[in-house]
């Protein structure tokens, strides 16, 4: 410890000595970063509480000593769950930690960081936060996609347009259309689930920069704080914040995926498609305009998704132009982290509630399936025929756009206008142009056919338990 030199109260800051005065107060503004990492404290008294019981075994501690550290550190939790005031001295939450043991123990407590350094003690503290942070994220996207699930089942016998470029292409099953939505969320969980891997190298034991000096086992530090490997390299461990990126870089795509789920919900709830109804619950009003329903929630997650990008980016501006080895500007890593975390720890249980209160206008659906859609189908038909596609095309347009210079729909043309656009034309012809006909004949794995979505909604139930 030293004194400091506001107001000759005792400090814990955990360096100093080689100084003849403390911090210009500019400095100590800048700094300080507790108010951003406090959140790591029951992570720091974990693996302090390791890291005794790593020096009592290496014959650096005695075991009383140990054991007098590891219920001291318990008494710190328990204060610091029950709240407690910060004071200046207070750098970081590692010299907060520091300062309350000491409070607790006394003496003894200065021999705990024998061997260790603020630098190895963050990566660590950050790393078990983090893979505690995806245990948690992937709680919500289970729930989101199990609401995802619930619709699709809702919607198995309803037909809706889908569309390319904004224009309506073809129909499709309601259920084929949320379940686009389900897989790249069952991608997320599967790179969320990554991510976590990564995070689960142990850095404890690389000091500052070296290594630690004392012979402490590492494989046994590794298996007590849950983590599948130790870190090979010291230099690297302290730098590494790779974990970080590929965890923002999840949140990310993950946005990207929610932007797009709420923008199609967005578009489907307005007037013009009245396809979707929006909860009471999750819908707010208009100051001026009474008669407003608005999908804040969704409107949320479409804006959030550029939140999570700029996360990423401010990590990765951060991280590319470093020297090996820590270095301070790592203090903002948890800056991009913890915003990215909170936002999306927010907006998951919103966007999951949004989607399981919507009411579908089935028939509005039903209704947007016009003839025209079924050109393809036509133009299969043909190439069933023995028609090549290119014909087919052809002869299929020429129908198209007689209706639309008739103002009718293909259904309503007369046979001979399909007989003058191909000989190979039969009556049946007109079956082509059923919503539940063209339905039909996409039955194969991945399409939006009765028995192609039953096996698809399987699979996803399916998979629930396989990325979980």
């Amino acid at each position: 410890m030293t004194d400091s030199h506001s107001g000759g109260s005792r400090s814990h800051k955990l360096w100093g000595g080689r100084f003849t005065g403390g911090p210009a107060p500019e400095l100590e503004a800048v700094n300080r970063s507790i108010d951003v990492d406090f959140r790591l404290w029951p992570f720091d008294i974990q693996l302090s509480k390791a890291w005794a019981a790593a020096l009592a075994q290496a014959g650096v501690l005695t075991n009383a000593e140990a054991t007098e550290l590891q219920q001291g550190l318990d008494e710190v939790g328990r204060r610091i769950a029950g709240g407690i005031t910060l004071e200046g001295s207070d750098e970081d939450v590692h010299t907060l930690i520091d300062r309350l043991l000491h409070d607790v123990v006394g003496g003894v407590a200065s021999r705990l960081h024998t061997g260790r350094s603020r630098n190895d003690q963050v990566a660590t503290a950050t790393r078990l936060w983090t893979k505690d942070a995806c245990a948690r994220l992937d709680a919500r996207l289970l729930a989101l996609q199990q609401a995802l699930i619930a619709q699709a089942e809702s919607l198995e016998l309803d037909v809706m347009p889908a569309y390319t470029h904004l224009q309506r292409a073809q129909p499709v099953s309601g259920a084929h259309w949320m379940l686009s939505h389900f897989w790249p969320i069952a991608r997320d969980r599967r790179r969320l689930a990554a991510a976590a891997d990564a995070c689960a190298v142990l850095p404890l034991g690389s000091g500052a920069i070296a290594g630690s000096a004392f012979p402490v086992d590492r494989s046994a530090l590794q298996v007590a704080l849950g983590f599948r490997a130790v870190s090979q390299n010291s230099i690297d461990a302290v730098g590494d914040r790779d974990f970080i990126a590929e965890v923002l870089f999840t949140l990310a795509v993950l946005g990207a995926h929610l932007s797009r789920l709420a923008e199609d919900l967005i578009l489907f709830g307005s007037s013009e498609f009245a396809f979707v109804r929006f909860g009471d619950a999750y819908s707010t009003g208009s100051s001026m305009m009474p008669q407003k329903r608005n999908p804040d929630a969704l409107e949320l997650a479409r804006g959030s998704g550029a939140r999570m990008l700029g996360d990423l980016v401010a990590l990765l501006g951060t991280i590319k132009g470093l020297p090996s080895g820590y270095n301070k500007d790592l203090q903002e890593d948890k800056r991009s982290l913890f915003d990215a975390v909170d936002g999306m720890s927010l907006l998951l249980p919103a966007i999951t509630g949004s989607l399981a209160s919507l009411t579908f206008n089935r028939a509005r659906m039903k209704t947007a399936v016009t003839s025209t859609m079924m050109a393809t189908d036509l133009a299969d038909y043909l190439v069933r025929k023995q028609v090549t596609f290119r014909e087919a095309h052809g002869a299929v347009g020429k129908l198209v756009r007689e209706a639309e210079e008739k103002g009718v729909e293909m259904t309503e043309l007369p046979f001979s206008s399909f007989k003058a656009a191909s000989g190979s034309f039969e009556a049946d012809a007109l079956d082509e142009l059923s919503p539940s006909t063209s339905l039909a004949h996409r039955n194969l794995d991945g399409g939006t056919g009765p028995d192609a979505v039953r096996r698809q909604i399987a699979a996803a139930k399916t998979s629930l338990t396989a990325t979980g």
